[in-house]
């Protein structure tokens, strides 16, 4: 297995008002799949992949990516791990405003020994005539196919997205869920998605469900839709 996660446990606050967020959770990828965390808001979601992330800590438990284990990693170590291993890609597109979108995907680059090439992952993103452009001079989806471009450039094994398309109209949404298809497809990179939308986990090879803190449902699905099937 490429990534496994065995009894992750956080909590937050102490006494009476202690709340047991993640309470043991367990499970493993492959290289490659398309994993969906599912759950309502308060189920630990978004705690987790900060923790997959190496932004948070776990209270115990053990994360392994591809062998490497993150436990007793010291900050330069845990800075090297998330350049190796991590892309990041979150709701809000956290461009750089006075750089242009080739400029913001170039960030990314110097953050790899093995990067992308930069013009072709801006043309498989659709952002070539745009490439010029600042963040400000853009819509919403073309913001967000950079914030993308800027997670991708690293090749990172494991990319992270936390609702993606959270922010973005249905029509939208649907073309950024295909580009990260196309992402995954193009560079098999392994793929953890946060997000409240239900159908999403039809697109996907794993869904998880959580609810209050654990692992409620666990399966692989047999019956994967393109994301321009789904109906958002």
């Amino acid at each position: 297995m490429f990534l496994e996660l065995e009894q992750i446990k956080k909590s937050f606050g102490q006494g009476d008002t202690k709340v047991e967020v993640l309470q043991g959770i367990d499970f493993s990828l492959e290289k490659g799949e398309f994993c969906v965390l599912l759950g309502p808001s308060g189920s630990g979601k978004s705690t987790l992949l900060n923790i997959i992330g190496g932004i948070d800590k776990a209270d115990s438990g053990v994360i392994k990516i591809d062998g490497d284990s993150m436990a007793n990693m010291k900050e330069k170590q845990l800075t090297m791990y998330r350049r190796k291993h991590l892309g990041y890609i979150f709701q809000r597109y956290n461009l750089i405003p006075n750089l242009t979108v080739r400029e913001n995907i170039e960030v990314g680059a110097y953050l790899s020994d093995n990067p992308l090439n930069v013009d072709e992952l801006i043309e498989i993103l659709g952002l070539h005539k745009h490439r010029n452009k600042y963040p400000n001079q853009m819509s919403g989806g073309q913001q967000q196919r950079c914030a993308i471009g800027r997670a991708i450039v690293k090749n990172p094994d494991i990319l992270l997205c936390d609702e993606p398309t959270g922010a973005l109209d249905s029509k939208t949404s649907r073309e950024i869920l295909k580009l990260i298809e196309t992402v995954n497809q193009t560079y098999n990179n392994t793929i953890i998605m946060v997000t409240h939308n239900d159908v999403i986990k039809d697109m996907s090879d794993r869904v998880i469900k959580l609810k209050d803190g654990m692992i409620r449902k666990n399966y692989k699905n047999e019956n994967k839709l393109r994301a321009e099937e789904i109906d958002l």
